[in-house]
């Protein structure tokens, strides 16, 4: 959810307003993909690298994920939207880690839309960890790594691909966002800054995700002759 910064600075406003507004539009953008049978949305909402940023930034960034958390649960179980987290969340402040579990808490029982959170994420760090988890396991043999097994360790675990990321704020860069998950999903990139991007944007990205043909390495041919068998 990239340019809430420039989005800020463009109208001579302070960088935590743009990530204010930001926050604003999450709520009809969830229920978009809800409706249109997303089955789940990954919200980069936080990175690895973002730690860099300076501490009052981050200190006012993470008070504005838990009022988020906080003020949007009552909708996401009326939604009945499932919340999820990936990345290195021990590195969250204890405050916000409270409240995305109260959240996680309250919706693991629903079955719509799963909304996943990547804060404190880092695609290369994922995969690290992912390898360092499967090392921790005696049991296992490293003639038995293949890409099965890094697949179930990593934060996402037995999920499906990524089928579409979109890329908001003009940049044309992957940022370190699902690294491995995303080696076939579609791309869309869009000019808006985040507080810019609404529901005709987002059916845009979609609507164009649907007009194209998927491959992955292989050709069409083969592909619909699969499907027939």
């Amino acid at each position: 959810m990239d340019g809430n910064g420039r989005w800020a600075e463009k109208r001579g406003l302070l960088r935590i307003q743009g990530h204010r507004q930001g926050a604003r539009g999450l709520r009809s953008i969830v229920q978009v993909c809800g409706s249109r049978g997303v089955e789940i949305l990954t919200l980069y909402a936080f990175s690895l690298e973002n730690w860099s940023r300076p501490s009052a930034e981050i200190s006012l960034l993470m008070k504005l994920l838990k009022i988020y958390l906080k003020r949007e649960r009552l909708q996401l179980m009326k939604d009945n939207v499932k919340i999820l987290a990936i990345g290195d969340l021990e590195r969250l402040p204890l405050f916000v880690r409270e409240e995305l579990l109260k959240s996680m808490e309250a919706t693991q029982n629903n079955t719509g839309l799963k909304l996943q959170l990547a804060l404190s994420y880092s695609g290369r760090n994922e995969i690290v960890r992912a390898v360092k988890k499967i090392m921790a396991k005696p049991s296992i043999r490293w003639d038995q790594l293949d890409e099965t097994l890094l697949e179930r360790n990593l934060d996402t675990g037995n999920q499906i691909p990524p089928d579409l990321v979109i890329r908001t704020s003009g940049e044309f860069r992957v940022s370190n966002f699902m690294i491995w998950q995303s080696a076939y999903s579609e791309f869309y990139f869009s000019e808006k800054l985040w507080p810019d991007f609404d529901e005709a944007e987002l059916n845009a990205a979609i609507d164009s995700y649907q007009r194209r043909e998927r491959r992955f390495g292989g050709l069409m041919e083969e592909k619909m002759e699969r499907s027939r068998r």
